[in-house]
């Protein structure tokens, strides 16, 4: 059984990152974060209830497609045995109390030994949960996610809950059961379906409406498992457009609107977003962000960013304070995120093989959020960008906009009342650049 309170330190020459404010030339601390702060009526931490990724993070050895592993970390091991997944558990609590941040996340390979079969990884799965139940109390950590790995497996090439192999489906079904459990027992806030092969390569070999009927069904199963097992907290799903399948059917918000509209689980299932997959489909942070609070939609947010020189994941920290910022007010307005929260699904570069270096990348996406959650808040307060699109939209609250939108309205009486009415309508500035303005003004 694995020790919680072992001497070993994989971090030794690096103490708890505390905030010393902007003045500060402490290349480990916080500058912006200052977790009691108090932030439109509730702390920094409340707010932004970050949590780190165990997968990039403690998994990760800098492999890519055009090179083997450059990191090398202390807890890495040739065999992947027991050991070596509870010296990785170790080392990832330890990181997530210096960073003293309050979350993490993690898929359920990433926690466990190797295992071949599904019966071994459901018995690893098992042993890796109690660890994590001790080590979360020894800690004071909790878990904001938890996922099942349905894309790595050689099993799941075609997919998993949309493979054609009915027995590879029902592996993946497996995993999620397990999974969903060993979250709820750990205290999880949510519960994510990223679909990472739920999607094809093409479509000479593809039943488009067997595996889009597929998912729905086995989706809603596991939000009846959910309600069984009493697990409280939000079943999510990831959007991405493509990669590593050229197309995914969870293609972004609006998709996945359609979709649990289609097989009636709205209300049941929530988006968890990434800036990196919204620009990958076309769209901003912000865009991906409104579109989950209008539709009701808004789960969590895996905070990343991609490079506008590459068209692929690449899951770097995101830096960007205008872009954060810009999405934070589309979200604070509503009541910012319950269950959810910020998770750093980044990672740093193949080149950064120091293990400082995982500290300096998770310290730079902390302060960006904390800055951009400061901007945000300054936006609001100020209310000049809502007093703005009140002011565009004011026509619909009396008069003619009331009469269009009323329950005895047609085609014909609108069309109508333009003519006896003379209406000739005009355009009036939308005032881009000036908002555009404030966001920079408001961002210190």
């Amino acid at each position: 059984m694995a020790d919680t309170n072992s001497a070993i330190s994989y971090f030794p020459d690096i103490d708890t990152i505390k905030y010393e404010g902007i003045d500060s030339e402490n290349q480990l601390a916080y500058r912006y974060y200052d977790k009691d702060q108090m932030v439109l009526g509730k702390r920094m931490e409340d707010h932004l209830r970050m949590a780190v990724c165990y997968w990039h993070t403690f998994c990760s050895d800098g492999m890519d497609i055009f090179g083997s592993g450059t990191f090398n970390r202390p807890w890495h091991s040739a065999n992947n045995d027991r050991a070596a997944a509870d010296a990785k558990m170790a080392a990832a609590f330890e990181f997530f109390t210096k960073l003293d941040l309050p979350y993490y996340c993690f898929h359920d390979v990433d926690v466990t030994e190797a295992s071949d079969t599904p019966d071994e990884l459901s018995n690893n799965l098992k042993y890796a949960a109690d660890n994590l139940a001790r080590h979360q109390e020894a800690s004071g950590k909790k878990l904001l996610w938890g996922t099942a790995n349905l894309f790595s497996h050689p099993r799941y090439a075609a997919g998993g809950l949309t493979n054609p192999d009915p027995q590879v489906a029902a592996c993946a079904i497996r995993q999620i059961r397990d999974c969903l459990e060993v979250t709820h027992k750990l205290g999880g806030s949510n519960y994510v379906l990223w679909g990472g092969r739920e999607g094809y390569d093409t479509l000479l070999n593809t039943d488009l409406k067997r595996e889009q009927d597929n998912f729905g069904r086995f989706l809603s199963m596991v939000v009846d498992h959910k309600k069984k097992i009493g697990f409280e907290g939000k079943i999510l799903i990831e959007p991405k457009p493509h990669e590593p399948m050229y197309h995914q059917y969870d293609f972004d918000t609006a998709t996945i609107y359609g979709f649990l509209r289609r097989y009636d689980l709205l209300g049941e299932v929530h988006v968890n977003i990434e800036p990196n997959h919204a620009t990958l489909s076309g769209h901003s942070f912000a865009h991906e962000l409104a579109t989950a609070v209008s539709l009701d939609m808004m789960g969590s947010i895996d905070i990343n960013m991609g490079n506008y020189q590459n068209g692929w994941d690449t899951d770097q920290f995101n830096l960007d304070i205008r872009d954060i910022t810009s999405a934070l007010i589309e979200i604070l307005p509503s009541g910012g995120l319950d269950t959810g929260g910020f998770n750093f699904d980044a990672k740093v570069r193949r080149q950064s093989n120091d293990e400082a270096d995982l500290f300096y990348g998770h310290i730079g996406g902390v302060d960006a959020l904390a800055r951009a959650l400061l901007a945000a808040a300054d936006i609001i307060e100020r209310g000049k960008i809502d007093a703005m699109k009140k002011e565009r939209y004011a026509g619909w609250e009396s008069g003619l906009g009331q009469a269009m939108i009323s329950d005895d309205a047609s085609l014909a009486s609108i069309a109508d009342t333009v003519a006896s009415d003379g209406i000739n309508g005009s355009h009036s500035s939308g005032k881009q650049e000036y908002l555009e303005n404030l966001i920079n003004q408001s961002i210190k």
